[in-house]
């Protein structure tokens, strides 16, 4: 990746994560675009080359890293379990970036609250349905060149595709409820899903 490129995915990481952070502090309606570009050290103007709407920037971070997680599975060793390589892809991809250790969260409490209120908003919903379905297909692509499936007409690709999605979504829920590590949470869904989902033991 070149300066240029890598300068371009720092500012979109930038923008994401300010938006986020501060729909979580003071909700969706209280935040302008305005308000975003500013934290990120940019101008609106900026915002508007690389997002449509509040929304799109909030779920412009689960479509990068699912598509991160896709380049990076294609580049896991060609002998590793798939399943294996899913879980490390998944988990490097979910260690916090520069912008977040430039900006850390808040009250874990408080986060989580905001977090939850914030995947409420209809528009949020919507824009982070549409950034999991354009990721779908990129898992799906890396998960055919491992296996040597067609995403076009094989149905494996789509379903693992597909599983790991919902495997994101179930941890991301789980951690807004009991704050343990997503990492660890994605680590537990990947084993169980891996294991062919057996009921757990009383």
């Amino acid at each position: 990746m070149g300066l240029r490129e890598r300068k371009k995915q720092e500012t979109r990481a930038a923008l994401s994560w300010a938006a986020i952070r501060l729909i979580v502090e003071r909700g969706y309606e209280r935040v302008l675009v305005e308000d975003i570009a500013n934290a990120a050290g940019v101008s609106p103007r900026t915002f508007n080359n690389y997002f449509g709407s509040k929304a799109e920037a909030v779920a412009s971070r689960h479509l990068d890293r699912l598509l991160r997680m896709a380049d990076t599975l294609r580049q896991r060793p060609a002998g590793e379990p798939l399943w294996e390589a899913i879980t490390h892809a998944m988990v490097e991809e979910h260690r916090p970036g520069p912008e977040v250790k430039a900006h850390p969260r808040g009250d874990r409490d408080a986060w989580t609250a905001g977090l939850r209120l914030m995947f409420e908003v209809p528009a949020i919903q919507a824009a982070t349905l549409r950034a999991g379905a354009q990721a779908a297909d990129a898992v799906a692509a890396a998960v055919g060149a491992r296996t040597g499936t067609d995403p076009a007409q094989d149905m494996y690709p789509n379903l693992v595709a597909a599983t790991v999605l919902a495997a994101q979504d179930v941890a991301s829920k789980t951690f807004m409820v009991n704050q343990q590590s997503v990492s660890l949470l994605i680590t537990d869904a990947l084993r169980q899903i891996a294991a062919g989902l057996p009921p757990p033991a009383h």
